[in-house]
């Protein structure tokens, strides 16, 4: 009876255990499933908006697009995921209640003890977690892609500094060291605040004219693109 009891206790325990876990790799898949539906959004609208020159850029349109495909690879990853979770909210609440597993929720084989249902129920856990990884990857691999193309569509390499705080170091800037600070004055980030810099001081005249007078935060980084690619043009 002592060993029954012994076991007994290690095993709910191990179910409590993997019960918290599973929940940690649902809210780590919500997030980054949000956040990666958000860059693809924003990379959406930066596509629309950038133009080209049809005489001068050759756009090459491909019947399999990568970007599509991706995008389906993450999709179907994200729906898996959140099928498996489910699954194991659903193992772990069977198995505190005491009650025999079905069969439509068994793994691999027939799970006969509490004991071996926790070994798989780890089993799941560490492929919920691989799964997840491979989510942070995509991730990962979309920030990349996020700040490349603001870089080639508006000229500026973007850079988190602090929170609700962004550095914009333009392609054409003369000096490494020239750079604009701007910082989020609301939670929405709808509101951005030039911050004081030695680079920002010697655009008296542009923040005068595009952000004190027009109110326009994208007028004046086109205007300081301009003048910084004119001066490497007639330089």
């Amino acid at each position: 009876m002592g060993t029954t009891a012994l076991g007994s206790s290690i095993t709910s325990e191990a179910v409590n255990s993997l019960r918290l876990k599973i929940e940690e790799l649902e809210a780590e898949r919500g997030r980054l499933e949000e956040a990666n539906k958000i860059l693809e959004m924003r990379l959406e609208r930066l596509s629309l908006q950038g133009s080209y020159d049809p005489s001068k850029v050759k756009v090459i349109h491909f019947s399999m697009n990568p970007a599509t495909k991706a995008r389906q690879q993450r999709k179907d990853g994200v729906q898996n995921l959140q099928d498996e979770c489910i699954r194991l909210r659903e193992l772990v609440r069977i198995l505190e209640g005491g009650s025999t597993v079905p069969d439509k929720l068994e793994a691999a084989g027939s799970i006969q003890s509490p004991v071996q249902e926790v070994s798989e129920l780890k089993k799941q856990v560490e492929s919920a977690e691989l799964k997840n990884q491979r989510l942070r990857e995509v991730f990962q691999t979309k920030i990349h892609e996020f700040r490349t193309v603001c870089y080639m569509l508006t000229g500026y390499r973007i850079d988190i500094t602090t929170e609700n705080q962004y550095r914009l170091t333009s392609m054409y800037a003369e000096h490494k060291e020239d750079s604009l600070l701007f910082k989020s004055t609301s939670p929405s980030g709808g509101k951005l605040q030039l911050l004081d810099t030695g680079f920002s001081r010697t655009l008296k005249d542009f923040i005068d004219l595009h952000l004190h007078h027009q109110n326009s935060i994208p007028a004046f980084l086109s205007a300081v693109t301009l003048d910084l690619f004119s001066r490497q043009t007639f330089a």
